[in-house]
């Protein structure tokens, strides 16, 4: 089954085949949490987003009419069920200072002796991630989701229009004043520390 394509896959599992719908679900289990945790915010959310997601999947598969890849109407998936739960809740979401951001790998990488960053530089860059993470946190749902899905997904502005069922010119404009948003934020918030620490 590994050397199938999403699109075999997709045709075998709308015809039953449960070792196929396995196999969809195992390939896309990780992105399909990466992307609610980041727009949910923490990780008991983005693991309950991510199951509900994955079951509307498992339920609706036979709706996919392959019009679009299987990866962009899973993230369209994604996105739908985690604004659903934000609307259900009628409320901001929450995250946990403790919590460590997980990693596509799912852990951090063994310590050996190299030539990467020090302590000092890993933690101040883990350090940078998390600033902007909150600060992505920060956006209006609309403007979060299509920062998400272009900078840290790698999807095209047309596989964003595809997963957000809107037109390309108007991805282009929330992007464009998405990351105008982010620059402010990031700018208020280091001159808030600034202010704080002078």
């Amino acid at each position: 089954m590994l050397s199938l394509t999403d699109e075999q896959l997709v045709e075998r599992a709308q015809e039953g085949d449960r070792c196929a719908l396995g196999e969809l679900i195992s390939r896309y289990e990780q992105r399909t949490y990466n992307l609610a945790y980041r727009l949910m915010g923490n990780h008991a959310d983005a693991c309950d987003a991510a199951q509900e997601a994955l079951v509307r999947v498992c339920v609706r598969l036979h709706n996919f009419r392959g019009d679009s890849q299987f990866s962009t109407w899973l993230y369209r998936v994604v996105t739908n069920t985690c604004l659903d739960e934000l609307r259900r809740r009628g409320r901001t979401r929450c995250a946990s200072l403790d919590e460590a951001m997980p990693l596509d790998e799912g852990s951090v990488p063994r310590q050996a002796v190299d030539d990467s960053d020090g302590p000092v530089e890993y933690a101040e860059r883990h350090e940078v991630q998390a600033a902007v993470q909150r600060a992505i946190g920060r956006l209006p749902y609309d403007y979060r989701v299509v920062v998400i899905l272009r900078d840290l997904h790698n999807l095209s502005y047309q596989e964003i229009a595809t997963v957000l069922g809107t037109t390309l010119g108007t991805i282009k404009s929330r992007l464009h004043r998405a990351r105008q948003a982010l620059r402010c934020i990031i700018e208020d918030t280091e001159a808030h520390r600034l202010d704080i620490a002078g």
